[in-house]
């Protein structure tokens, strides 16, 4: 099969170019992942429209939201984003032993709000949101709200959006990507849910 094409603003289908040009204008430049989205017009705007919610609306603050989106990538096995999401931690100033349990999918040790959110959104990604009352009755007494429930469950459809396109499309990874750190492997195991 030939592989994907990466679109950029002159190669998209008519209905990606203005969400193309959304994405250049906040990022700077089109990640590979949205060129590679452009090819439907539907994926691409259903991954921006979640993907700028729950960074501009949602109640997660910007260190949460990464730990909840990197759980996800990290059980799903996605090599590019969990590379782009420690890149995103880095700038939003996760600690580096929190983005070293989350790609190594060990517990966070010295933040128990951090580790709750992870176990809550592991266990909505395993168990296809069945985690069951005592999951969600344990995610809010570690603090959090049962509006914070329902923006894991919408991150984790932003990344579902995301993971499942890379590893049907092959998205190649950005120049940034190449950061010697990472030596995240996805593990048979993870990539098993």
């Amino acid at each position: 099969m030939s592989p994907f094409t990466v679109h950029t603003l002159e190669t998209a289908p008519e209905a990606s170019a203005p969400l193309l040009q959304q994405t250049l204008n906040a990022w700077g430049f089109i990640p590979k992942l949205h060129g590679t989205l452009a090819e439907s017009p539907i994926a691409l705007g259903a991954y921006n429209a979640l993907f700028t919610a729950i960074t501009t609306k949602g109640t997660l603050d910007a260190k949460e939201q990464q730990v909840a989106f990197q759980a996800v990538n990290v059980l799903h096995g996605c090599e590019y984003c969990t590379a782009g999401h420690t890149f995103l931690s880095r700038a939003a100033k996760v600690p580096e032993s929190v983005i070293a349990a989350l790609r190594d999918g060990e517990p966070i040790k010295d933040n128990a709000r951090y580790e709750a959110l992870r176990q809550f959104t592991e266990a909505v990604v395993r168990q296809r949101g069945r985690a069951g009352d005592d999951a969600v009755a344990r995610f809010i007494s570690a603090g959090f709200t049962r509006a914070q429930v329902l923006e894991v469950v919408t991150i984790v459809a932003c990344k579902t959006i995301s993971n499942y396109t890379n590893h049907l499309t092959h998205t190649p990874h950005e120049a940034f990507m190449a950061d010697p750190m990472l030596k995240w492997v996805a593990r048979p195991e993870m990539a098993a849910v």
